[in-house]
């Protein structure tokens, strides 16, 4: 129940996350970068879409699907056994995806997005939590 409750907690922080860039896309800002400095490079570069769709978007549908399926999970509605396996599936992917989109900024955009990174230790960090959570 606990690792369900973190799920959602880091769900809203990658919806926030998206949301934030998102905004900025839309409104032709370039992003706070903390550190790095290269977020505009990364979110403008050519790798910045997956069959025509916006990674933010993206992200941001699977935060939405993820808070929703992990508060599905914490209050108990049912099928649980559905939720969780499409909860975990989803993780993966999303794992998988992002280590994808870190590769491209170290190798072959050879920049650094703050927002990327941090949606992808968010991601993993649940990767983590699903992991743990299935060990124990």
């Amino acid at each position: 129940m606990t690792s369900y409750a973190l799920l959602f907690t880091l769900s809203a922080i990658g919806i926030s996350e998206t949301v934030y860039l998102i905004r900025t896309r839309i409104a032709s800002e370039k992003p706070v970068c903390p550190i790095g400095g290269g977020c505009a490079l990364v979110l403008t570069s050519k790798y910045n879409k997956i069959f025509i769709v916006p990674n933010d978007i993206l992200g941001l549908l699977f935060y939405v699907a993820a808070s929703f399926i992990s508060a599905f999970l914490v209050i108990g509605v049912g099928p649980l056994v559905l939720w969780d396996f499409i909860l975990k599936l989803s993780v993966v992917f999303g794992t998988i995806l992002s280590l994808f989109f870190t590769y491209l900024q170290w190798r072959v955009i050879h920049a650094w997005c703050f927002w990327c990174l941090m949606s992808a230790f968010t991601i993993w960090f649940m990767g983590a939590i699903i992991l743990v959570s299935s060990l124990i």
